[in-house]
């Protein structure tokens, strides 16, 4: 009986044993899915950086041999030195990921490897065992000692179950094996790809270097000059002012038809009201009126008020421009794509962006409306970013713009070289409505991009997709 005794608890130790191995396979899984879906996504961001680096590269090619500095050139450094740190520390957070996971990969070989030896203690005891207790006597009187026929039932299968769990120790033992195989492998590639990231990673830091040293040369030269860059500051107002003017000037008026809309449209229902009051006979109208007084209370200033403002939208409206079914869905569908709306050309680079821009080293500033956008060529499409309809094609002297309206909110397109829209078109999204003119230098193209809701400026890159 003592013998059958250790044999069961030899048998349960083993199978919270296995239990312990399986819930250790379940956990290396897990620990080798979340540094892939990491890596994949930190390789996803590195690729989108690389591709907006090498658009860059090629703007800045066309400017950077130029023996006169410009502030287009500063803006453009600007923005590739900001890349390049978003590399670089895109880079630094991958070679964290992969130290993170060699040392989650050694934790689990050590456990592992210890596991195996526990395994191989178990099974080694186990045979032991087995071998001490070959008699066949020893098995026959243990099943005939038991109690009851149910009883002799179970021993049986209770000792075919110890003999099927001795073969499963063998294969977990070489499962056990196997995956300290592969974890060794796996911390091997891991390794190896530390030590690319790294020189990556070094590479990028020099190239960083060189770029901030190419920015302090024009930031020197520019401060030398801030005259002659006051100057283009001025100059770039001046245009930003006259561009704001003619927008306002395209909503306001926008707004006034609408609000001579609703106003006619009111007008016409309330004379539609008198006319069919007058055809239905004071007597009738008399009757009418003192049963509903009888069967309603009177309604309350607050419903009276909410009636009117539904009846006459002239009084306190949100917005006339989001006032008809065709305006009202189109601001739904606008304000449902924030983040998703596409850009007004390809391959563009923001060298000014939204609001406040402050010259280094110096105290100008330049507020910008929206967004000043560089392409490597002049000449590159523009499109419209949703669709609309043209309410305005003008030129400011030094190119031309292009306001669309879309509901309530209204996109604008400046310094166009070429338009192919009319005023009244209606243009979808993604439609070419012009070309970009040249940049203040004549090296590239350039656009001014200009958002706004009605009268109230927006910044774009709020709006365009990331």
């Amino acid at each position: 009986m003592n013998k059958i005794y250790f044999a069961r608890n030899r048998y349960s130790k083993s199978m919270r044993l296995s239990f312990l191995v399986f819930l250790l396979l379940v956990i290396t899984c897990a620990v080798q899915a979340q540094p892939g879906a990491e890596k994949g996504q930190l390789e996803k961001e590195r690729q989108e950086i690389q591709k907006e680096l090498k658009e860059i590269q090629t703007l800045y090619e066309s400017v950077k041999g130029q023996t006169k500095k410009t502030l287009s050139q500063l803006n453009v450094l600007n923005r590739k030195i900001s890349l390049q740190e978003r590399y670089i520390n895109s880079i630094s957070r991958e070679i964290r990921s992969i130290d993170d996971d060699i040392y989650l990969s050694e934790l689990e070989i050590y456990r592992l490897n210890r596991q195996l030896d526990t395994l191989k203690v178990q099974y080694a005891r186990s045979v032991a065992y087995a071998y001490k207790n070959r008699s066949n006597y020893d098995y026959v009187s243990f099943i005939f000692s038991a109690s009851s026929f149910n009883d002799a039932v179970k021993r049986i299968s209770y000792l075919k179950s110890y003999r099927d769990y001795r073969e499963k120790q063998v294969g977990t033992i070489y499962k056990t094996q196997e995956l300290i195989l592969q974890r060794r492998k796996q911390q091997l590639v891991r390794k190896e790809q530390k030590h690319v990231a790294l020189e990556t990673q070094t590479k990028q830091v020099q190239e960083l270097a060189v770029q901030k040293k190419e920015k302090n040369a024009v930031v020197a030269q520019l401060k030398s000059k801030e005259k002659e860059l006051s100057r283009q500051i001025a100059e770039k107002k001046k245009k930003d002012r006259d561009l704001q003017k003619a927008v306002l000037v395209i909503v306001r008026r926008e707004i006034e038809l609408a609000k001579k809309e609703a106003e006619d449209r009111r007008k016409k229902e309330e004379e539609e009201k008198k006319q069919s009051s007058a055809s239905t006979g004071s007597t009738i109208v008399k009757t009418e009126t003192a049963k509903t007084t009888a069967l309603t209370p009177a309604p309350s200033n607050e419903e009276l008020n909410a009636a009117a403002k539904r009846t006459d939208p002239t009084r306190n409206p949100t917005s006339y421009l989001d006032l008809n079914a065709k305006d009202i869905a189109l601001n739904s569908s606008f304000e449902a794509n924030r983040y998703k709306l596409p850009w007004p050309v390809d391959n563009g680079i923001v060298v000014l962006k939204f609001g406040d821009n402050k010259i280094e080293n110096t105290f100008l500033t330049i507020d910008n409306p929206g967004l000043t956008i560089a392409t490597p060529n002049a000449g590159s499409n523009v499109k419209s970013i949703f669709e609309g309809e043209v309410r305005g094609v003008y030129n400011l002297g030094d190119g031309m713009a292009v306001t669309i309206r879309h509901g309530k909110y209204f996109t604008t397109y400046s310094n166009l070289s070429t338009v192919s829209v009319a005023k009244g078109a209606m243009v979808k999204t993604g439609q070419v409505i012009g070309k970009t003119g040249k940049d203040d230098e004549g090296n590239g193209g350039q656009i001014d991009f200009i958002m706004t809701m009605e009268t109230k400026k927006i910044d774009p890159q709020g709006w365009l997709r990331r």
